[in-house]
């Protein structure tokens, strides 16, 4: 049987960005983790760089049989010890005017931000039903409650995570297990790198072709001066450990910003975007 005081917390999206950070953290407070990622390269560059507390699983969130693969091999890891945390954190990012979308592109973003945290909690959801019951971290953004063009696809799939964290943590208060929200605003991650690298040509010939240019340049510079993962993975830390956490956590490169355009009434929002981006309808 594993030691009882070591702490095990499965991270997804291990590879880069917030799931690597989230990870160190974790370790950095005496945790091993158990992070998943889709390249065995990539596992491996994490152990040397984490070290042996760190013990990587390959597989993709939206693969049911690869995923409940893991959760036997992370039971069985475990023997008979509780795992405390269980962080969604894999996610994509996927653009495009909503009208002009490939419904491939769409389905893809559901898939990996939404249904594929469906897959994974249903997978080790069980071995967080332990005499101490275990956390669920799943990582939103403040780009699930607030949207701007283009970006229609992530969007959709971070409210659509809200609204899934929300009925989870109601449904597992029967075993005692918190379900917590993790909402960052700016973050210097590969995400955007990889959402900005998409091909944008087929939307050359649209009347949104302008727009598109204006937001990956205003998505660059919110990138630039974006805030370091390793602050979320402390914030996901803070989230497993506390001891009485809060339910959902925002953190924004400048919450007095963050806080006006919460509250900003919608309308105008709209006129700050169409003027920003070009989308006023001319007469």
């Amino acid at each position: 049987m594993a030691e009882e005081s070591v702490k095990f917390v499965v991270v997804t999206g291990a590879s880069t960005g917030i799931g690597k950070a989230t990870a160190a953290a974790l370790l950095r407070k005496g945790f091993s983790v158990f992070g998943a990622v889709r390249k065995r390269e990539d596992g491996a560059r994490l152990v040397e760089e984490l070290g042996p507390r760190f013990t990587p699983r390959y597989f993709d969130v939206t693969d049911v049989e690869a995923v409940g693969s893991a959760a036997l091999q992370v039971r069985e890891a475990l023997q008979g010890a509780p795992l405390l945390g269980l962080v969604n954190n894999a996610g994509i990012a996927v653009g495009g005017p909503v009208l002009h979308l490939p419904i491939a592109d769409f389905r893809r973003q559901l898939e990996v931000n939404l249904t594929g945290q469906v897959i994974v909690t249903q997978a080790f959801a069980p071995l967080l039903m332990g005499k101490k019951p275990g956390r669920i971290v799943m990582m939103s953004s403040i780009g699930g409650e607030n949207a701007v063009p283009f970006l229609a696809p992530y969007h959709t799939s971070k409210f659509g995570l809200e609204g899934l964290s929300e009925s989870l943590r109601r449904e597992l208060m029967i075993f005692g297990i918190d379900v917590i929200v993790i909402a960052p605003g700016a973050i210097d991650t590969p995400i955007w790198d990889k959402a900005e690298a998409e091909d944008s040509s087929p939307y050359a010939a649209t009347p949104f072709a302008p727009g598109l240019q204006k937001l990956r340049l205003l998505m660059r510079q919110l990138k630039e001066k974006g805030l370091k993962p390793e602050r979320v993975g402390e914030l996901v830390a803070k989230a497993l450990t506390a001891k009485h956490p809060k339910i959902r956590y925002e953190i924004v490169p400048d919450p007095i910003v963050h806080a006006l355009q919460k509250h900003i009434p919608k309308r105008l929002a709209d006129k700050f975007y169409a003027a920003a981006l070009g989308l006023k309808r001319e007469d």
